[in-house]
């Protein structure tokens, strides 16, 4: 017997609907860390408990919420894996970067959307939540493709190294733990699936797009080419907001605040910082290359890009607070 089931039944009768599509919302852009998410399968499943109770807060405060998350262990893993897999079966070859970070970008929405799901229809909320595997276009000519310093993938001995490089990919040592192959970080230039995109954020959709920076791609002629690369996640929600037309962009990480002077005596945590001051800080060196710069940059280029935005940097556990105004470092 077939039973005329939907997804729809399973929502209590008090939940909340949207019929009609909304008045205008403030949209903000979340960029979740990988203190988010944890490193492998279980902390995930985990985390995304406490990161769904966030997002949450959010939609029932009113806001359109786009979600970008970080990949870097999770991508790692899967490329290891592949590789793993290739080399005990003659048969399939190593899986590109392009497929690991689709792949990833897969499995990380699957758990992101049903941990959001659950936490709304917990609350009595009816929203869907979708995951698009992103493509991110990049220039060919980046200077980043010169100069690859992204490590990925497990700690190699130097014969596994040299074969790395025999196959033309780059690799750096780590002392005292071996070799890793290393990858370029080109800036990301245009997002493929924007449309799609803004087309769910205009329906009042929550959306988990863009993951791990997007799959990086390059053009050629009709044809998009999956590229041997990673892309900072923290500027393709810069591009991401802009493009989308996003009030408030929200950049997670693991500290309450942009600091100056970092793990120093004198470190001093900034609460309000204008452009001009960011980028006065930014040629002082006052921010790491891979951690806080890109973050700071993106807040930039998305402040530029449009009036009336803003930008915080913040922790997960002060994300409310934030956008209250009462923690973390505010960019206007």
């Amino acid at each position: 017997m077939l039973l005329n089931f939907h997804y729809r039944n399973l929502i209590p009768e008090n939940t909340e609907r949207k019929k009609d599509f909304p008045m205008a919302k403030k949209r903000i852009v979340m960029a979740l860390g990988h203190h988010a998410l944890g490193t492998n399968l279980p902390e995930q499943k985990e985390a995304v408990i406490g990161t769904a109770q966030v997002v949450a807060d959010f939609i029932q405060k009113g806001w359109q919420v786009a979600l970008v998350h970080s990949n870097a262990p999770q991508v790692g893993m899967i490329h290891t894996a592949m590789n793993e897999f290739s080399k005990q079966h003659p048969g399939y070859t190593a899986a590109p970067m392009s497929v690991c970070s689709a792949m990833s970008q897969g499995y990380i929405g699957y758990d992101l959307q049903n941990g959001i799901r659950s936490e709304l229809i917990r609350r009595g909320i009816y929203k869907p939540v979708s995951t698009i595997l992103t493509q991110m276009m990049v220039n060919p000519y980046d200077d980043s493709f010169y100069t690859p310093v992204k490590k990925i993938g497990r700690y190699m001995t130097r014969p596994e190294a040299d074969a790395e490089e025999a196959k033309g990919n780059y690799v750096a040592e780590v002392p005292g733990k071996g070799w890793q192959r290393i990858v370029a970080a080109p800036r990301p230039v245009a997002i493929v699936e924007i449309d799609a995109i803004r087309a769910l954020l205009d329906a009042d959709q929550i959306v988990i797009c863009c993951g791990g920076g997007g799959i990086p791609v390059l053009e050629q002629g009709s044809r998009l080419k999956g590229a041997s690369a990673v892309i900072e996640k923290d500027l393709a929600a810069g591009l991401l907001a802009a493009e989308a037309d996003a009030d408030v962009l929200m950049i997670l990480t693991s500290v309450a605040n942009v600091t100056l002077n970092y793990g120093t005596p004198r470190e001093q945590p900034i609460r309000h910082m204008s452009t001009s001051q960011a980028e006065e800080y930014i040629r002082q060196g006052h921010f790491e290359f891979a951690s806080m710069l890109p973050k700071v940059e993106a807040a930039i280029a998305f402040l530029k890009a449009g009036k009336g935005r803003s930008t915080i940097i913040t922790s997960l556990d002060k994300a409310l607070d934030s956008i209250d105004g009462k923690a973390g470092t505010i960019i206007r």
